[in-house]
């Protein structure tokens, strides 16, 4: 017997659980040929070197995002999948060209460059002038209490939460469809980083193009604005922006490893990269580990009892084209309820536990199965979370009712700063840190595909929306124009 202790998320709060619970001997062989596997020949690291260092950046819709598509095809193939395909979509994307922003006191035409990025599917030409309001965190309380004065204006935001504490953050999609919905004709995002680190990300709640010019400036320049504003009064704004935005073709990566039954399990992460740096964090170290569990288990000869995909999307990061367009065709082909489990790898490091997505009944599995873990590993530290999120590759499947399965890691502060930004290669990476994503995710995927049981089935609509509701993300699934229920 072994005492374990379990952190449950419910309603916001952590709850610690104290129990016995015997180990479920049926996983120690199978996680420990995982991790012995895993320790001795993991690929994940060396290829997302090669591929950082020889493709660069993986925007979907470009050569790069094209060469992308195809070294995972190829390294899958290598190791020995035959059932490889490309799932091919075509969709409107965005691209950045040009973009400038200048400031300057209301009564002056002496205007001053700031280093600025724009934000995806901002308009593909803007010219515009317009005083700055500073809207603080950009929550909807905030511009409800400037109302009357953002309209007309550029409206300023931080993408972090500043100054305030127990309050729920809004995606910068969020913030600028407050914005918009408020009046402004422009929105300024200030990085939370520290310094001078610009961002990138989609500005648009659907990931079609947004009716204003919507950028983002440094951590830096967003103190030195708000001290204008304090010593001289009304600062005003030009923005001047070239975008493109075009139809493009992109594929999603489909490897499949036949189970006993057609129940599926899918783990995925998104291969695509915004195009500021190589994205070797978002999303290498979730793409390439999804790879190389793929290699462990074709390695193994794992013959499981359901059907594994392993799937690499490409257009997450301009709004989840890629996952939409999978739930899509599941849904067209009626196999939708055949997927049991849907785990996304997304920004996931060296996990510390699982998280279960709000879904009450897999708790005592995932504990379970994670105290096995520590039977193979003593240093992972089984902590369950049970909250459910949005803006990553899950959500298409989450809104669908199928259930979620997540990893809960941590990446070092200098690591987040330069989240969407132009830090974002691969000297962030961290092997021993990576290789155990590829080694905890394993055993859990493992298990998915060849318990019993599971104690969760996919829900039906009205049992979703409940779900949807219970998790707190009613609020911004309207804001996305993706709460398909009456309000």
């Amino acid at each position: 017997m072994k005492k374990v202790v379990q952190v449950v998320l419910i309603g916001g709060l952590f709850l610690l659980f104290s129990e016995f619970r015997p180990v479920d001997k049926k996983w120690e062989k199978p996680f420990s040929r995982l991790n012995r596997e895993i320790r001795e020949n993991s690929k994940a690291y060396a290829t997302l070197g090669d591929a950082t260092r020889t493709i660069g950046h993986r925007l979907t819709g470009s050569a790069n995002g094209e060469k992308a598509e195809e070294y995972a095809f190829k390294l899958l193939k290598s190791y020995g999948f035959t059932d490889v395909v490309y799932q091919p979509f075509e969709v409107e994307a965005w691209m950045r060209d040009t973009v400038t922003l200048s400031i300057a006191p209301g009564s002056s035409d002496n205007f001053r460059d700031v280093p600025v990025v724009s934000l995806a599917h901002s308009p593909v030409e803007s010219n515009l002038h317009g005083e700055i309001v500073d809207v603080g965190n950009g929550l909807e309380e905030d511009f409800l209490a400037l109302k009357d004065k953002v309209k007309g204006k550029v409206a300023m935001a931080n993408i972090n939460l500043v100054g305030v504490t127990g309050k729920k953050n809004l995606h910068r999609s969020e913030k600028t469809a407050l914005a918009i919905k408020y009046g402004a004709k422009g929105m300024i995002m200030v990085n939370g980083a520290p310094g001078k680190i610009l961002l990138t990300g989609t500005a648009s709640v659907t990931g079609a193009i947004i009716s204003i010019p919507a950028v983002c400036i440094s951590n830096e320049s967003g103190h030195e604005i708000r001290k204008w504003i304090k010593d001289e009064g009304p600062l005003e704004a030009h923005i001047d922006m070239h975008n493109i935005s075009k139809p493009i073709k992109a594929r999603n990566v489909i490897a499949t490893l036949k189970g006993k039954s057609d129940e599926k399990v899918i783990i995925g992460g998104h291969l695509d990269s915004w195009d500021l740096a190589t994205g070797a964090i978002d999303n290498g170290i979730g793409s390439f580990a999804v790879i190389d569990i793929a290699r462990a288990f074709k390695a193994l000869k794992v013959k499981p009892e359901r059907t594994i995909q392993f799937v690499l999307f490409m257009g997450e990061e301009q709004g989840l084209l890629g996952s939409k367009h999978f739930v899509n065709e599941l849904k067209k082909s009626g196999t939708i309820d055949k997927v049991s489990y849907m785990m996304n790898l997304d920004m996931t490091n060296d996990p510390n536990g699982a998280n279960t997505f709000g879904r009450d009944e897999m708790t005592e599995f995932f504990a379970t199965v994670g105290q096995a873990i520590q039977s193979v590993n003593s240093d992972y530290k089984n902590e369950t979370t049970n909250r459910a999120g949005l803006h990553s590759d899950h959500q298409p499947f989450m809104l669908e009712g199928v259930p979620i399965a997540g990893l809960s890691g941590h990446l070092d502060p200098n690591v987040l700063q330069c989240y969407h930004a132009d830090c974002d290669d691969f000297s962030l990476v961290n092997k021993d840190q990576l290789e155990n994503t590829v080694r905890i995710a394993s055993m859990y995927l493992y298990a998915l595909s060849n318990a019993e049981n599971i104690a969760v089935k996919k829900l039906s609509d009205q049992k979703t929306r409940d779900y949807l509701i219970s998790q707190g993300l009613k609020e911004e699934l309207i804001i996305g124009q993706e709460w398909r229920w009456e309000q």
